[in-house]
């Protein structure tokens, strides 16, 4: 009974199985990259365009400017009426303080000269100049030509008069809200106590105006409409309809002489920094309180001139403290504008990063950039969103634009800026604005709640939109680029950006665009690698795109030849007594994140069969391994060497592979020669595909490879001896080859691989069983085929196909499942063979005892 036996190769695959069990069974011979992502430095300065700009300084704005309180514009800080108001059911009563009822109301001075306004000195004793200081005592009207004159204070007296408010109502807290039963108590009160301060200090009453209503609603017991005549007060009624901008509350009146009026008067007064910042915290306080935040507030104007003034001094503590109020006033314009330069002034500052926490100033800008218009005021949303982007390089207020909805509405704002089309005047201008967008999207991207939201929110369709509006600003490719870099590596934002189809096209386009941008290239190349690496469809996706291959290689000859221009240029100065460049360098790293796509795409079956024909492929992954050390650049060479090893597995006609297998086998030996034990794996495992080729068999035993092969199998490393036992598995095909296995103890060797490593890896357990089957096929007795190791072999064979013995230590039962399956489909259809062959041919079979592994 002669039964003719095949010798077994390493890759012996039945024609039956699909493409994906071809895969998943040649275990490590085809393999994807990992790699570092690109590092990007942090910029020494917090500027709003990075030293690495592409816009020239005279295009784009400043970062570095000077602000005054002239750069503010007081006329602004008007209350404005769009809608003349309908005349309100009561009148006005004027009640003045005057010492002659003949002597008129002094009329509001205009504000003093612009230059005036920045002559600070040290002691700020000049910044607020009496003779200019009026607007604080009152409530200005500007009569009509019909208008009755109103009797006026001195100013000096006014400034007094007010300042003693605070004396007067001490004990009303809280002042707001009041109903009007409260209001008239109140009032009242304030009256009483208004005549017992007049007697007792010869001065005047407080209140310069009193609004009182006239209505049913108002007249109730109690609540006169007169003051005493005996304090010289003096009632003039106005017309309303002429006053329709005196719309200001009695609750708001009383509220601005007790609690505004006298920190405006202590802003005016104060020299000392640290006090006007707790004066600015007060003022703040007492605004929200009296709900005078934004712009319905009567006297909004005179307030806003007593900050604007105050922004000359030079303490970014007291700055930070006046932006936030002027931006809780919704001022609009140029005042908006200023403003928020002064807010992106502080947060420049890294060192103000503290206070900034401690202040909210964050939900500030977030507020203008949700509500401003963004053609209308898009110069101060840029340096809003500046200042936002120099706030998320501190890892708290970070964590804080999460926690606010910072992620939603820089997704709205892109929207809104994706709307705008590139023959819209404002298109250039929010170019710039995006830079500020994406860059503080970067930051973001490094939190997992933040890349929740951008995949959520649909971050990766507008940012593809803006990256193919804006394809000629590198800035902006750049940004968006980046994010898309830091979110593709994780599988959840990959798996998204997989999905959406444009994202090949666009890459491909910026690539072409942008061939010499490194900073740009390798980001992409990076993405594109992470996309492919798991994802088969990615991979023929990509790959079907219309000029992708040669994309990649025409940037593949582009970052050789500047490789090759930097080792020329480094030799031709002496080199050699000088300090190596950097590895891997700037090329370098391009090619290695370029090589790793190569090898990404090479899993997928149809399009690693296309690449393993492309002999520009090939041929430029050869010269990387002609050219480059192993000691220069490891990555770079081991990449190298991994993507040839998975196009030689692809046996297709006219393969480049095929074609250069000498070649490739030649610089295979430098890698296998080396110290760097990853690239001697490497080598090997190449060498485990080639040496099918009876060629690369001779060229093995010419230049006494397999000697190292056998060496290997000591390793003690399960890769490494299942890559050895692959090319010996190959040798053993040839008859001719096969006693060259006894040398240096091959067969010793291999049955030690078989107890170590056989229960936990079948497919090794069968490579190892095939090489013995070929090894033995003109055996005639067991004991000179295998010598001593012949009653080891033959017990554990007979243990190993025990099922219960052989899977039996494994508890996890998907795991036992998985090892279940190799062992009855690879392991013991040739393991039972070879025991049958053994113990056919050995005279004095010894008693086996099997034990458990």
């Amino acid at each position: 009974n002669t039964e003719k036996t095949e010798p077994f190769y390493r890759l012996s695959v039945p024609k039956q199985k699909t493409s994906s069990e071809i895969i998943n069974e040649a275990r490590n011979v085809l393999r994807t990259l990992r790699t570092r992502r690109p590092f990007t430095p942090t910029e020494d300065q917090r500027k709003l365009f990075g030293s690495g700009s592409s816009r020239a300084p005279q295009n784009r704005p400043p970062s570095v400017f000077s602000l005054h309180a002239s750069s503010f514009d007081l006329a602004e800080s008007r209350p404005v009426s769009g809608v003349r108001l309908s005349p309100l059911d009561h009148k006005p009563i004027l009640v003045t303080f005057a010492k002659d009822e003949d002597s008129s109301i002094s009329l509001p001075k205009p504000p003093a000269d612009a230059a005036e306004g920045r002559k600070v000195s040290s002691a700020r004793a000049h910044l607020f100049r009496r003779t200019q200081g009026n607007f604080l005592s009152a409530k200005m009207v500007s009569p009509d030509q019909n208008e009755e004159k109103l009797d006026s204070e001195e100013p000096a007296m006014m400034s007094n008069l007010c300042r003693s408010n605070d004396n007067c109502l001490a004990e009303q807290r809280p002042c707001t809200p009041f109903n009007y039963e409260s209001r008239q108590l109140i009032c009242n009160e304030h009256i009483s106590r208004l005549e017992k301060e007049d007697f007792l200090k010869g001065t005047a009453g407080k209140f310069l105006f009193q609004l009182r209503g006239e209505s049913d609603q108002m007249k109730k017991p109690g609540t006169s409409s007169s003051w005493p005549r005996s304090t010289g007060w003096k009632r003039r009624v106005t017309d309303l309809e002429d006053e329709t901008r005196i719309n200001e509350s009695e609750e708001e009146e009383i509220f601005w002489h007790i609690k505004i009026l006298p920190i405006l008067h202590e802003l005016e007064e104060e020299d000392n920094v640290e006090n006007l910042c707790l004066a600015c915290t007060k003022l703040y306080q007492a605004l929200n309180e009296g709900n005078m935040l934004g712009k319905r507030f009567k006297r909004r104007s005179v307030l806003l001139k007593t900050l604007y003034k105050l922004v000359d001094i030079d303490s970014d503590p007291l700055c930070l403290k006046l932006a936030k109020i002027i931006l809780a006033m919704k001022v609009d314009g140029k005042n908006l504008l200023s403003v928020c330069k002064l807010a992106f002034k502080i947060c420049r500052n890294e060192k103000n990063d503290y206070i900034i926490q401690n202040d909210r100033l964050l939900d500030c800008l977030l507020e203008v950039m949700r509500i401003e218009d963004l053609q209308k005021n898009n110069e101060a949303l840029l340096y809003c969103m500046g200042a936002i982007k120099f706030m998320s390089g501190n890892a708290v207020l970070l964590n804080e634009m999460v926690n606010k909805g910072a992620v939603e509405m820089l997704l709205q704002l892109m929207k809104q800026i994706n709307n705008i089309k590139e023959n819209d005047t404002y298109f250039s201008n929010l170019g710039h604005l995006l830079v500020q967008l994406t860059a503080t999207l970067r930051n973001l991207a490094d939190l997992p709640p933040a890349r929740r939201q951008l995949i959520c929110n649909g971050a990766v369709s507008e940012l593809s939109v803006a990256l193919e509006q804006r394809m000629n600003d590198k800035d902006v490719c750049t940004y968006i680029v980046r994010i898309f870099s830091k979110l593709s590596s994780y599988s959840d934002f990959c798996a998204a950006l997989a999905d959406c189809s444009r994202c090949y096209i666009l890459f491909l386009a910026l690539l072409n665009k942008h061939q010499k941008q490194q900073g740009l290239v390798i980001r992409i190349i990076f993405i594109l690698g992470n996309l492919t690496a798991k994802n088969n469809q990615a991979r023929e996706q990509f790959f079907k795109e219309k000029g992708s291959v040669n994309t990649l290689i025409s940037l593949f000859q582009t970052y050789h030849e500047l490789d090759l221009n930097a080792q020329k240029w480094y030799h031709e100065r002496g080199g050699e007594g000088k300090k190596h460049p950097k590895h891997p360098s700037e090329a370098e790293d391009v090619l290695i994140k370029l090589i790793r796509v190569l090898a990404n795409l090479s899993v997928h079956p149809s399009v690693g069969a296309a690449l393993a024909a492309a002999h520009r492929v090939v041929e430029l992954l050869v010269t990387v391994l002609e050219y480059k050390s192993v000691d220069d650049c490891e990555e770079l060479v081991i990449n190298a060497a991994t993507t040839i090893n998975n196009l030689s597995y692809y046996q297709v006609k006219s393969s480049a592979v095929q074609d250069k297998k000498l070649h490739i086998a030649e610089m295979l030996l430098k890698l296998l020669m080396s110290n760097n034990m990853d690239g001697v794996v490497e080598a090997v495992r190449v060498f485990g595909n080639l040496s099918q080729y009876h060629e690369i068999c001779d060229f093995i035993i010419q230049k006494k490879i397999y000697k190292f092969m056998i060496a290997l199998l000591d390793a003690k490393n399960q890769e490494v001896c299942f890559s050895a036992c692959g090319v010996l598995l190959n040798l053993t095909v040839d008859k001719n080859k096969r006693a060259l296995l006894m040398e240096g103890g091959g067969i010793g060797k291999l049955v030690d691989c078989l107890r170590d490593f056989g229960p936990a890896d079948w497919q090794l357990a069968c490579l190892i069983c095939k090489t013995l089957w070929n090894y033995s096929e003109n055996i005639t007795s067991a004991a000179s085929c295998f010598g001593e190791d012949t009653d080891t072999l033959l017990m554990l064979l007979t243990s190993l196909l025990d099922e219960e013995l052989a899977l039996g230590y494994s508890l996890d039962r998907d795991l036992r499942d998985h090892h279940k399956l190799y062992w009855e489909r690879e392991f013991k259809p040739v393991a039972e063979k070879l025991l049958e062959r053994i113990q056919s041919h050995h005279s004095l079979l010894p008693t086996v005892t099997i034990t458990p592994f």
